[in-house]
């Protein structure tokens, strides 16, 4: 039986602190994306498309109403990746939705950059 693993991400931009939880277990993924200290923030779940359908991955927001554009994208995109169930949580105090979807885009890589080297 294999454990959950657990990789943990954190990168400054104009001098805030924003961190990245990934918690991958056999059949699901959850990232914790968050301004200044892990927090749940807005909740986006997406599921990957079965085989031989066509179409980008199925998703909807569970919790939350801001930054929901980038939740559900980086959600898709992680089903996508991983053809499996995808959880994404997006949690900025102080950044507009513009600035939000590009700090966070840029630490979703890098986490899961940090998990593929097995880190």
């Amino acid at each position: 039986m294999q454990r959950a693993k657990i990789i943990k991400e954190e990168m400054k931009e104009d001098g805030k602190l924003f961190l990245a939880l990934h918690l991958e277990t056999g059949n699901a993924n959850l990232i914790l994306l968050s301004e200044g200290e892990d927090k749940l923030g807005t909740l986006a779940v997406a599921l990957p498309q079965a085989q031989r359908m066509l179409g980008p991955p199925l998703s909807s927001i569970l919790l939350g109403d801001r930054n929901t554009l980038i939740a559900r994208l980086l959600a898709e995109h992680l089903a996508k990746r991983t053809k499996g169930i995808a959880l994404v949580s997006v949690f900025a105090k102080t950044l507009t939705e513009k600035e939000a979807s590009s700090v966070f885009l840029k630490l979703f890589k890098k986490t899961l950059e940090k998990g593929s080297r097995g880190e």
